[in-house]
């Protein structure tokens, strides 16, 4: 073989290189002997220990059975879907396999939800083979099939518009699915996909001939009665979390009437604290009112809503994550399945009507261990919203005032310039003590120990050392009288000056006289002074 055709080998990678140490009650992923290309981009994504919904799952869907499983968002749903889709088609591999035929397919209630699948998809088949795909509405048609016609499709995600769109045009074909996946079934049915859907699943082999994975926030009963149809004989897995609101938010509800929002809006936003904020609203045309309006107070924002082009929408996600605008106005179309870390505040400027968009929405902020602020606006219409949500989050809601300073603009200009002032007050002090440190640094002294440069503030051992020198060299009446280690008087005054030859020390001791001495002089005060060149 010549050195033009040597082909470079990547070393290859061995399960040993992942090392998890088994906990009690913990399930690794190590323990349900995945393929080891999943297994290798497991360990990059730092997934290390199943979460219950995982834990509860897997072992039955790797094993082939259906599932439904009842579960909230950020509970670990998606890679125990996506885990299940990949070994079993790593698992079972095709001889032949045309475009346009997926083997998996993953469908997804919003956009930005299938995009994010999609990413995760992708970052979990990153060493096999396996391709994957996303078809969502809003995006260049064109583009979308131009990728499924180029390479073989594996894992498909869609939108169930845009599928059908496909469909119909004869550019995919469901009759090769082996693995059927609906997440949030329940916010489906409350968009009115059930139709669409019911039209994509007779498109796929029958439900003896295909797995089938179901996941849903609730349980109602039309989502059992869509899953008694769609699966067969499935294992049913319920995970309710812990807290259903995240313990690092700090929320607020404030009372407030409808004309006081937008002024107690725009005052909040431009808090030095409120560093990155999502303002969400239940309409697409309040959020474009608030946005207009921001803008004009000179509040760089953006809009993400479902009239936004899918394309416009990445950009402004991307743009909002890199810090680009402070602002985010949207939506719930945003409170699902997106993922912006350094949040500081979500504002709810009407309270949402589903009581779980709360949790969707304030989930926005205090991620990643770090502290976030929720605020919500109850007015006189939004404030029947609060019992159905208190019920639902487990916990009561206090009501609050809003706080005084941000009732008016002086006031709120007023904190700002408090805040402004003890900033600068600090800075000024920082600044003084280190210049005095960098004096007492350049300080000249003759021995190792320090000089002081304010010695009418603190009295250190070398000035000490001037008035018992002063004192040996001062003549004492009675010599004999007088004590070696005995002190001489007590320090009343040090003054220190600049000269030419350095720094002039001068020390006022007050001298009592002892007792031999003659009455008359017994209380008089002696004043002796020395000066000493330091």
């Amino acid at each position: 073989m010549t050195k033009q055709n040597k082909r470079y080998r990547r070393p290859r990678w061995h399960i040993s290189q992942f090392k998890v140490e088994e906990v009690p009650g913990k399930v690794r992923f190590h323990d349900l002997f995945l393929p080891i290309a999943l297994m290798r981009a497991i360990q990059e994504v730092g997934y290390e220990y199943c979460s219950p919904i995982q834990a509860m799952t897997l072992p039955y869907a790797l094993a082939g059975h259906d599932c439904i499983g009842k579960a909230q968002t950020g509970t670990g749903k998606t890679a125990a879907f996506l885990i299940t889709a990949i070994t079993d088609l790593l698992e079972h591999r095709l001889e032949e396999q045309y475009v346009g035929e997926p083997r998996a397919l993953i469908l997804a209630p919003t956009r930005e939800l299938a995009l994010q699948i999609a990413e995760d998809a992708k970052a979990l088949t990153k060493y096999s083979r396996l391709k994957v795909a996303a078809v969502v509405g809003g995006m260049d048609f064109d583009k979308q099939k131009q990728q499924l016609h180029e390479q073989r499709t594996d894992i498909l995600v869609a939108t169930p518009g845009r599928l059908i769109d496909f469909m119909n045009r004869k550019a995919v074909f469901l009759d090769q699915i082996e693995m059927l996946i609906i997440d949030e079934a329940d916010r489906m049915l409350d968009m009115g996909f059930i139709p669409d859907i019911k039209t994509i699943v007779r498109a796929t082999p029958r439900t003896e001939n295909r797995q089938t994975l179901l996941f849903s926030a609730t349980f109602s009963q039309d989502i059992l009665n869509l899953a008694q149809r769609w699966t067969n004989d499935p294992v049913r897995v319920e995970v309710e979390p812990k807290v259903k609101t995240a313990e690092d938010v700090e929320q607020h509800v404030y009372l407030v009437s409808s004309e006081e929002k937008y002024p107690v809006l725009r005052r909040i936003v431009r808090q030095d604290e409120a560093d990155r904020v999502m303002v969400f609203a239940n309409r697409r045309d309040i959020v474009r009112d608030l946005a207009e309006n921001l803008k004009k107070d000179g509040i760089p924002c953006q809009v993400l809503s479902g009239d936004v082009p899918q394309n416009k929408r990445i950009r402004t996600l991307d743009g909002f994550k890199e810090g680009k605008f402070e602002v985010l106005v949207a939506t719930d179309v945003a409170g699902r399945g997106i993922h912006v870390d350094g949040v500081s505040h979500v504002i709810n400027f009407t309270l949402p009507e589903d009581p779980e968009d709360y949790v969707h929405r304030i989930g926005r902020t205090g991620r990643a261990g770090k502290k976030g602020v929720s605020i919500s606006f109850a007015c006189e219409d939004d404030s029947f919203q609060i019992p159905a949500i208190e019920e639902y989050i487990k916990r009561k809601i206090d009501l609050e005032q809003v706080p005084e300073h941000m009732l008016d603009d002086e006031s709120a200009a007023a904190m700002v310039v408090e805040k402004a002032a003890e900033k600068a007050a600090k800075a000024e002090a920082d600044q003084a003590a280190a210049a005095q440190t960098a004096a007492e640094a350049e300080q000249p002294s003759e021995t190792s120990e320090p000089v002081v440069a304010d010695a009418s503030e603190t009295e250190t051992s070398e000035p000490v050392k001037a008035v018992d020198n002063a004192a040996a060299e001062t003549p004492v009446e009675d010599a004999t009288a007088a004590e070696p280690e005995a002190p001489v008087g007590e320090v009343t005054a040090i003054d220190v000056a600049e000269s030419e030859d350095g720094p002039e020390i001068t020390v006022e001791v007050f001298v009592q006289e002892s007792d031999d001495t003659d009455e008359g002089t017994a209380d008089s005060e002696a004043t002796k002074t020395d000066s000493d060149k330091a």
